[in-house]
C-alpha cells in the first residue's frame, strides 16, 4: 500500500519553462512584449517630470487657476507615464508558473489607473474653479502667458513622441493625459493674455472648466476600453455570435457550446469552447478547417478547442 501511494515528485523550483513552449502549428503570440521598447515612454516621462515642476512653482507663485490646473496635469502626466513605463516593462517579463499568462494585462491595469486619476484632477479643478467664479482672485496674466507657453511647447513634443506607439492601449491613456495638458496649455495662455489686457479674472476658472471638460471624454474612453479588456470582453472588431455561425458551418460540426472569446492582451484575440462533431476520426481535418477559418475570417490564431462527439453516435 505504501509502494502504491508513493508518487514522482517534482522540485517547486524546477523551470515550467518548457511548459510555456509554442511549438509548431501553435499561435504565434507569445503572451509577452519582448521587442516592445521602452524609449517613447521614457523620453515622454523626461520631457514631463523636467517641467512639471517649474509649473507647478509658479502655477501658485502667479496665483492663477488656469496655469496650477495645467500644473496638476503635467504632475498627474509624470505619475502617469511613469506608471506606463513600468507596466511596459512588466508586460515584457514572459510567463511564470505563477503566471501563465504574462504580464500582458500590466498596461491596461496602469491605464485604468490612469483614467481614474484623471477624473479626480477634473473634479478637483471644476471644484476651485467654481469657488473663484464667486470669489475672483488676483492673477499675474504676464507669467502665465509665458510659463504656459513653454509648457505649451513641451506638450507638443510629449504628444508628438507618443503619437509614435499605436500598439499600447497604455500609451494612448498617457496620451490623453498629454493631450489635456496640451489643451490646458493654450487654455492658460489665452487666460493669461485676457486677464494682462482687460483684468477680466473671471476668464481663469471658466476657461479651466472648458478644457477639464474636454478631456473628461478622451478619459471616459480610456476607462471604458481598460475595463472592456480586463473584464476580458469579447474584442470590440469581433462578432462574438458570427464566429458560433461560422464553427457550426464547418462540414463535420454538429454545434457549439460553452464558448469564450477574449484578448490575451490587447490585440492577441483568443478563442476557447466545445464542438459536438459527428465522427472523432475526422477531428484532425475538422481542426485544421476551425484554425483556417477563424485566422483568416477573425483574426483568432489561438484557440483552444474541446471535440466532444455526438451522444448519438455514440
Amino acid at each position: 500500500m505504501t509502494e502504491y501511494l508513493s508518487m514522482p515528485t517534482h522540485s517547486h523550483h524546477q523551470s515550467s519553462d518548457h511548459l510555456h513552449d509554442h511549438r509548431r502549428g501553435d499561435a504565434e503570440h507569445r503572451h509577452y512584449f519582448e521587442n516592445r521598447s521602452q524609449k517613447i515612454l521614457a523620453w515622454a516621462l523626461g520631457l514631463t517630470l523636467g517641467f512639471a515642476g517649474v509649473e507647478v512653482a509658479f502655477g501658485f507663485l502667479s496665483n492663477s487657476l488656469a496655469l496650477i490646473s495645467d500644473a496638476g496635469h503635467m504632475v498627474t502626466d509624470a505619475a502617469a507615464l511613469g506608471l506606463a513605463l513600468l507596466a511596459q516593462i512588466i508586460a515584457k517579463r514572459p510567463p511564470t508558473a505563477k503566471n501563465s499568462f504574462g504580464f500582458g494585462r500590466a498596461e491596461a491595469l496602469a491605464a485604468f489607473v490612469n483614467g481614474l486619476a484623471m477624473l479626480g484632477v477634473i473634479a478637483w479643478i471644476c471644484k476651485e474653479a467654481i469657488q473663484r467664479l464667486s470669489a475672483p482672485e488676483t492673477v499675474q496674466g504676464g507669467t502665465v502667458m509665458l510659463v504656459a507657453g513653454i509648457g505649451l511647447v513641451i506638450n507638443i513634443a510629449v504628444a508628438w513622441v507618443l503619437s509614435h506607439d499605436k500598439e499600447s492601449i497604455n500609451t494612448k491613456a498617457a496620451l490623453v493625459h498629454v493631450m489635456g495638458d496640451l489643451l490646458g496649455s493654450i487654455a492658460a495662455i489665452i487666460s493669461g493674455a485676457v486677464i494682462y489686457k482687460t483684468g477680466w479674472m473671471q476668464i481663469d476658472p471658466l476657461l479651466s472648466i472648458f478644457v477639464s471638460l474636454l478631456i473628461l471624454k478622451s478619459t471616459f474612453s480610456v476607462l471604458k476600453e481598460s475595463y472592456h479588456f480586463l473584464m476580458e470582453g469579447v474584442p470590440h472588431h469581433i462578432d462574438y455570435v458570427q464566429i458560433g455561425t461560422d464553427l457550426e458551418d464547418i462540414n463535420g460540426v454538429l454545434s457549439v457550446h460553452d464558448l469564450h472569446v477574449w484578448e490575451m492582451s490587447p490585440g492577441y484575440p483568443a478563442l476557447i469552447g466545445h464542438l459536438e462533431i459527428e465522427d472523432i476520426s475526422a477531428w484532425p481535418r475538422i481542426l485544421q478547417s476551425v484554425k483556417a477559418m477563424l485566422l483568416s475570417k477573425h483574426g483568432i490564431d489561438h484557440i483552444t478547442l474541446q471535440a466532444e462527439v455526438s451522444e448519438e453516435e455514440e
